[in-house]
């Protein structure tokens, strides 16, 4: 049964789209009027149903009694759609205060001359269709960040090279295509290791479109030590069984709340997401302190853990913590947002020299929307001395 605050949330989040789709409905219809002025109200209730069906068929096709196609075609539509429709958003209410503030110094008359709504609604329209098209360009561009972290007299022997990877999202829009230029790029650095910190998958194992050209893909990264991860929120529910199963045949470890050896000069650490979407089946998180009992901390331990949040979990005993899941907002506004709820959303960070070595990665491909504004896919290399 749903929580009282899970159908408050709901009731919440339908409200804004109805409220947010009107809004947008009657600053396009005040645009279009102006051109065809004998227009009725119909015309008005015509264009709010174009402007929310996108939304009604993606989050619909599942029950649809369509082909498998069909359906994909619908949610390609809708998490571009998304993007569209948060931008026309933000730009109309951008113009409107813009205008309200004319008004109040008296720089523009009032009432407004039509021509104003149908001018700067083709602005807004232009600078949406401008910034969505820059946010799909930039989500198919793979950006590579380095990090050098020192860990002292732990460290054992000379340079370890890491490369960390997060969030690929597989069976969103477009991560299937990003994979080939992601393996070039890690083959490219020759890492000693590679590490995944969560969300491989997004939520459904079969959205992925071609699940063997995937795990083709993924088989040819090289690195001395192979290829390790944690799970994140997305890599759970009902095709849980079908995603271990992938990533066994991507020669892929996944450490469950365990602890892996590395060449015995470091220990890697993969924790349970805390909120799997869906379950992990019969697992469950564990205490660090459960994990940490059967370690030897002379090493170097290294923790995946794919939400920040988690930061607070670990003291001295761990002496680098990888996470993703932030995406660092991945598109303006939301970084703003991820700034303010994580102490840590993006980049290096250590609150002093006795706390571990923190670094958050925007993640390598997109959730939802297919774009990047305000942050890049990217992949992380980490030169450990």
């Amino acid at each position: 049964m749903p929580s009282i605050a899970m159908i408050m949330g709901i009731i919440v989040m339908l409200l804004v789209l109805v409220g947010s789709n009107c809004y947008i409905t009657f600053r396009l219809y005040q645009g279009v009027k102006y051109i065809f002025p004998q227009l009725s109200a119909i015309i008005f209730i015509i264009l709010g149903i174009i402007m929310v069906l996108p939304f009604i068929l993606g989050f619909t096709r599942s029950m649809l009694p369509v082909s498998e196609t069909v359906k994909r075609i619908f949610g390609v539509i809708t998490s571009y759609w998304m993007g569209i429709f948060l931008y026309l958003f933000l730009y109309f209410l951008l113009a409107d205060i813009i205008l309200l503030l004319l008004r109040i110094i008296k720089a523009i008359q009032y009432p407004m001359p039509q021509g104003t709504y149908f001018f700067t609604g083709i602005l807004m329209v232009l600078i949406t269709a401008i910034t969505v098209s820059y946010g799909i360009y930039n989500a198919n561009r793979i950006k590579q960040v380095t990090y050098n972290i020192r860990l002292g007299k732990k460290a054992q022997g000379s340079e370890f090279n890491l490369i960390l990877l997060s969030d690929l999202h597989l069976g969103a829009v477009g991560s299937e295509k990003r994979l080939e230029k992601l393996v070039q790029s890690i083959n490219i650095i020759e890492p000693d290791i590679v590490c995944i910190a969560g969300d491989i998958f997004d939520n459904d194992y079969h959205a992925i479109h071609n699940p063997e050209e995937a795990i083709r893909l993924l088989k040819t990264i090289k690195s001395k030590y192979g290829v390790y991860a944690c799970l994140g929120n997305h890599d759970a529910g009902r095709t849980f069984d079908k995603m271990l199963d992938f990533l066994e045949r991507c020669n892929i470890k996944t450490l469950n709340d365990e602890y892996a050896i590395i060449d015995d000069r470091l220990v890697l650490i993969g924790r349970l997401d805390s909120s799997p979407i869906g379950g992990f089946g019969d697992m469950k998180r564990k205490n660090i302190e459960e994990i940490m009992s059967g370690i030897d901390t002379k090493l170097p331990v290294i923790v995946m853990d794919h939400n920040p949040i988690h930061i607070g979990e670990y003291g001295n005993e761990v002496d680098l913590i990888l996470s993703g899941h932030t995406h660092r907002g991945q598109i303006f506004p939301g970084d703003l947002f991820t700034r303010a709820l994580f102490v840590v959303d993006y980049g290096y960070y250590r609150k002093d020299d006795n706390s571990p070595h923190i670094v958050v990665t925007s993640g390598t491909g997109t959730w939802g929307m297919p774009m990047r504004i305000g942050s890049d896919c990217e992949i992380v290399n980490i030169y450990i001395r």
